[in-house]
């Protein structure tokens, strides 16, 4: 079944995440794994969650996404991600 990981992105150093922005699409698709949303419009219908930057990329399965998110190809764009912004990200399994 899918799976999907959701995050809000607050961007703290827009050079550098650039760098991450450019080189994380192919890392995603090698896991088969794809965008469904990357930092488009957001809006808040209910609560007081106020996100930045909002991104969900679909997986195959939960299996797949954490065998990316832990993947040597992704660790040193996942450092870059660190460095260059604070990010709350969530897994969760589709149906």
């Amino acid at each position: 079944m899918p799976a999907f990981l959701i995050a809000d992105v607050e961007v703290t150093d827009p050079v550098l995440y650039e760098e991450y922005r450019k080189g994380a699409p192919a890392t995603i698709a090698a896991y088969g794994g794809r965008y469904v949303a990357r930092g488009g419009a957001t809006e808040v219908l209910e609560g007081d969650w106020q996100p930045r930057r909002a991104v969900v990329l679909e997986f195959p399965s939960l299996g797949q996404l954490h065998a990316w998110y832990q993947s040597a190809e992704y660790a040193p764009l996942r450092a870059i991600r660190a460095k260059a912004s604070n990010s709350r990200i969530v897994a969760i399994e589709g149906l």
